[in-house]
């Protein structure tokens, strides 16, 4: 990890506790959703959720959490598929190369 994208990392990380700060949640719960999302960009992502919704429940706050994670590991799936898919395209297109040119 390079040291902006630590830092971008940080950054929404600690904008992600200040959120749930402000809406009476413990400081833990943020470390824990920052984690358990992983990326600067899904972090954010919650953050928006938090400051627009302002759940009330540590129950909402986890669903979004688990919601954001399933929509990326989908997403990640999707992308995976393609690749296989393409891969085995260009295998029955150009053949496995072990054919002797004539």
């Amino acid at each position: 990890m390079t040291q902006s994208s630590r830092e971008e990392w940080i950054r929404s990380r600690d904008s992600l506790i200040t959120a749930l700060l402000s809406l009476g949640f413990p400081e833990e719960l943020g470390h824990a959703i920052a984690k358990h999302l992983g990326s600067p960009k899904a972090i954010d992502r919650m953050t928006v959720y938090l400051n627009n919704v302002q759940p009330r429940t540590a129950e909402l706050v986890v669903d979004e959490m688990l919601s954001i994670r399933s929509e990326i590991d989908a997403w990640r799936e999707r992308k995976e598929a393609l690749e296989a898919n393409a891969a085995y395209n260009e295998m029955l297109y150009y053949g496995l190369g072990t054919e002797e040119e004539e």
